[in-house]
């Protein structure tokens, strides 16, 4: 049996421990797009992380460089290319909303096109921010149907989520359970309703007060990062992205929080917004519509009222 494919658009932080776990998983073969350094940052750093199979013991193919042709017939495409909100070193000013996404357009939209001349079949997996409207970018430009364009979001602020409450009543991980709806960050819609700890209701373990600062720094969790580091997170949305990834490879039938179009359900139709569906071999295989209540629809319509106006830049 032919092993699968899997290809990390972008070689930084992120697109580089997205590599690493997959290949510590043994999900595929890996391949590393970059063009910085004319295509050697990928490249060396596919050939650290293929040095390190005998030690860790995985077994599959690591490639990287700029030449897309290396892609060819990935079953799974990640996309993490574009450029972070950063200060200009000169002005000290922050690009303007618009400009970063018009800029991660234009980078997005080369980089999907490219991966679905080459990987007509595979899946998109968007890591890439904007979040949901970079999903909006990979939808126009390689033509898929929205079952095959899948954005990061809800997997990453629910993982913080679980494990700042584990951590708050010094229990596993593996006894949380939850999940968060809508963007990333400032936009996303807790369920504190649904969220237990080995069946037992959050709100029975937690005063209110506790669990609303858990939330809070749930939302402010990659602001907290880049405070201490200086750069955005990369070990939680690589793990996230990496869970989806595997869902899809091995076909596991997950209901995962991601980004995923909507046709209706929540009430919202042509968007990209996160909620909970099961991915499997064919991507999002069904999209679970939650009972919400007036509370959780008005955090929701916020959330994709905040999609709607940056997807409205991108004039598709």
């Amino acid at each position: 049996m032919a092993r699968s494919k899997i290809t990390v658009v972008g070689a930084g932080n992120v697109g580089m421990t997205c590599a690493h776990w997959i290949a510590n998983r043994e999900l595929g073969d890996v391949v590393m797009i970059d063009i910085a350094n004319d295509g050697n940052l990928a490249k060396g750093k596919s050939i650290d992380l293929m040095s390190s199979a005998p030690v860790m013991r995985f077994d599959l193919k690591i490639v990287g460089g700029m030449d897309y042709a290396m892609t060819a017939n990935s079953d799974v495409v990640v996309i993490t290319a574009g450029v972070p909100r950063k200060k200009d070193p000169v002005t000290g000013q922050f690009p303007s909303r618009d400009d970063l996404v018009r800029t991660n357009q234009k980078i997005v939209g080369e980089v999907t096109r490219e991966v679905a001349k080459y990987s007509p079949n595979s899946i998109l997996i968007i890591v890439s921010n904007p979040l949901d409207a970079m999903c909006h970018v990979a939808l126009h430009e390689s033509g898929f149907p929205p079952e095959r364009v899948i954005g990061q979001a809800g997997a990453l602020d629910t993982a913080r989520y679980k494990a700042f409450i584990a951590e708050a009543l010094d229990v596993s991980v593996r006894d949380v359970h939850g999940i968060v709806l809508g963007g990333h960050g400032d936009d996303m819609v807790p369920l504190p309703r649904h969220t237990s700890v080995a069946g037992i209701p959050v709100r029975e373990l937690l005063p209110e007060d506790k669990l609303q600062a858990i939330i809070e720094r749930a939302r402010k969790g990659g602001g907290e990062i880049v405070g201490l580091v200086g750069v955005s997170a990369w070990y939680a949305p690589a793990a996230g992205t990496v869970e989806m990834v595997e869902a899809v490879i091995r076909d596991q039938k997950r209901v995962i929080p991601c980004a995923v179009y909507l046709r209706g359900e929540y009430g919202y139709k042509d968007l990209y917004v996160g909620v909970p569906a099961v991915l499997g071999a064919k991507g999002v295989e069904k999209i679970i519509e939650m009972q919400l209540n007036d509370e959780e629809k008005a955090m929701l319509a916020k959330s994709a009222a905040s999609v709607q106006s940056v997807v409205g830049v991108l004039g598709y």
